[in-house]
């Protein structure tokens, strides 16, 4: 913060299911602006009078740990009640996928990443609503051979959210509500389906963290060839871009203009309170409230350890201690538990909210996630051997 990388974060650890520590600092909105950051523009951003504080409560948009604590813990449930099985086709459950042969891709495969589907499209140039989003998707080629190697794709965790809609007969959203949120008393977590324009939820006491100012990366990835991204297709052929400091709707593009803010791979927002009481439920082998929500054997399957660093949904950081499970997000989320410790740590930034710099990037905060881990672990397990 004191090198103006973060406006903000919010820290908690907890073992065992007690907190241990929990902080806030900075602001969950520190600027803001009203003509846009995209290349060309001229947009800048301008720091706010009145910065929105930070809270320990504050509720942030989880970008990609969404297919963690929505997808994947979704499909938990519907494994653990007979409904799925990880190791069967997608056919199985969506017919009319056929991509890379009818019976090629697994569930396996899509969770993790290794089912060669594309890292990353903008769907949203051609596709408004999930129905049409899903038929996009399905009609891509692969961009590699299926079990070809780990490649990270929001494409594959689209697919899954699917496949969580069409097994429950209920949205995304609906299901996860009915399913787990709600019975874990959670009420900070879920989607924010998309409102008209002009019907934004405006931050209100620091409550929900500000992302970023338009998608001005996206936009470079789309229209930038050099920026490592290769799409086909006019660039121009659409122009829905957002040009206003997002907060309280999902900063990913295709989770807002194609799934509408109820994706399989983004759209999720939640508290570090609420955050470290899904991860509990993971470290405690499936239980929560004093019953069970699914079992032991489930939960062990879906830490295994699938290859390069990854087990089916659940990244596996090799900078934490081993056994440990967590997942990143695009807008500066960071959740990890560590089974040894009964650990788990929550790092929520709102990196995005200071904009992007020469090069259209947003400050890289890797390296203090990992400092993190390595500091509280170490700190615990010292304690725990004293």
């Amino acid at each position: 913060m004191d090198q103006g990388r973060v406006p903000g974060a919010v820290l908690l650890v907890s073992q065992g299911g007690t907190v241990l520590h929990q902080r806030a600092w900075g602001f969950a909105q520190a600027y803001g602006y009203g003509t846009g950051q995209y290349p060309g523009e001229g947009g800048r951003i301008e720091p706010l009078d009145s910065p929105v504080p930070m809270s320990s409560e504050t509720v942030f948009d989880l970008a990609s740990v969404t297919k963690v604590m929505a997808t994947t813990m979704a499909l938990m449930l519907l494994v653990d009640r007979g409904q799925v099985d990880v190791s069967a086709p997608v056919t199985t459950y969506l017919p009319d996928f056929a991509v890379g042969g009818p019976a090629s891709i697994t569930l396996e495969h899509l969770l993790s990443h290794r089912s060669g589907l594309a890292q990353w499209v903008p769907v949203y140039y051609h596709a408004a609503d999930r129905d049409e989003a899903y038929a996009y998707v399905k009609s891509l080629p692969l961009s590699w051979e299926v079990d070809e190697g780990r490649q990270y794709s929001d494409l594959g965790f689209m697919i899954l959210g699917r496949v969580v809609e069409e097994v429950s007969g209920s949205p995304l959203d609906v299901f996860l509500a009915e399913e787990l949120y709600g019975p874990l008393g959670l009420d900070h977590t879920g989607f924010r389906p998309a409102r008209d324009a002009g019907d934004r939820r405006a931050t209100s006491a620091g409550q929900v963290a500000a992302t970023s100012h338009g998608n001005p990366f996206e936009w470079r990835m789309v229209h930038d060839t050099t920026f490592g991204y290769h799409i086909e297709g006019d660039a121009e052929a659409w122009d829905g871009w957002r040009r206003y400091t997002l907060v309280d709707e999902v900063n990913d593009g295709n989770a807002f203009h194609a799934y509408r803010g109820v994706a399989g791979h983004a759209g999720l927002f939640s508290s570090a309170t609420e955050l470290a009481t899904l991860l509990d439920v993971v470290l405690s082998g499936g239980l929560a409230l004093d019953r069970r929500l699914v079992a032991a054997e489930t939960v062990t399957r879906f830490l295994q350890p699938a290859g390069e660093g990854q087990a089916l949904g659940w990244q596996l950081p090799d900078y934490a201690p081993p056994g440990s499970f967590g997942h990143t997000g695009f807008t500066g989320t960071f959740v990890l538990g560590v089974p040894d410790l009964e650990l788990s740590i929550v790092l929520l930034t709102n990196r995005q909210n200071g904009g992007v710099d020469a090069d259209t990037r947003y400050p890289d905060i890797s390296t203090l996630q990992k400092d993190v881990t390595r500091a509280v672990s170490t700190a615990v397990r010292h304690t725990a051997q004293r």
